[in-house]
């Protein structure tokens, strides 16, 4: 029997994730939880076969506890890219659909607009200048330089963070239609929806 741990990302639950567990396939589970009750379906950030589902997605959320949401959930408050990285230390194999998870057209331009809209960033809300490097969070050989507050420097083009993430990651044979570029850069070891989300939190307290 396959066992899979998986982190979800929803556009329409922006800084939240879903860290779940299937012995189905993660597409499967993720039609199962595209109910009338989430305005938008679910996105894999990652997902990877294990050796004990239950020990490895319990062990996920004990490490993280101080990020749920509510106990009795499995939502967390937390970057996609720190589950992923925790997660990958018990993973024997990558199984992150290659392919967007969606039933409609219409269910993939919802997707499309949900992530669009999230999609402009400002460097300047993450305290980073013009002439910063960032390095893409899958392939950190990858680097683009901040050439203005909205703008990146990614092999020789000028382009935004969605579009040079969407190219970055279908080199590495994921044929996803749209991604949400501040989740896959990373500056200082952080992604760039993460220091974001940190800094404003500071200026909030």
């Amino acid at each position: 029997m396959v066992e899979i741990v998986y982190v979800l990302t929803n556009e329409a639950m922006p800084g939240l994730i879903k860290i779940g567990r299937t012995t189905t396939t993660v597409e499967q589970r993720m039609r199962e939880l595209d109910t009338s009750s989430i305005p938008l379906p679910f996105i894999c950030y990652y997902a990877a076969i294990v050796r004990n589902a239950n020990i490895v997605e319990r062990k996920l959320h004990d490490a993280f506890g101080d990020h749920r949401v509510r106990l009795s959930r499995e939502f967390l408050r937390l970057d996609p890219f720190r589950a992923k990285s925790a997660l990958e230390l018990a993973a024997l194999e990558d199984v992150t659909p290659r392919n967007d998870v969606v039933d409609s057209i219409e269910d993939g331009e919802a997707l499309q607009r949900a992530t669009d809209r999230r999609g402009f960033f400002r460097f300047s809300s993450a305290d980073i200048h013009t002439g910063a490097v960032i390095f893409f969070a899958r392939d950190p050989s990858l680097t683009a330089t901040v050439i203005n507050d909205r703008e990146i420097l990614f092999e020789g083009e000028t382009t935004s963070l969605s579009a040079a993430a969407l190219k970055a990651i279908r080199r590495l044979g994921y044929q996803w239609k749209t991604v949400a570029g501040p989740d896959f850069w990373l500056f200082e070891d952080e992604t760039l929806s993460e220091r974001r989300r940190r800094l404003e939190e500071r200026i909030d307290q």
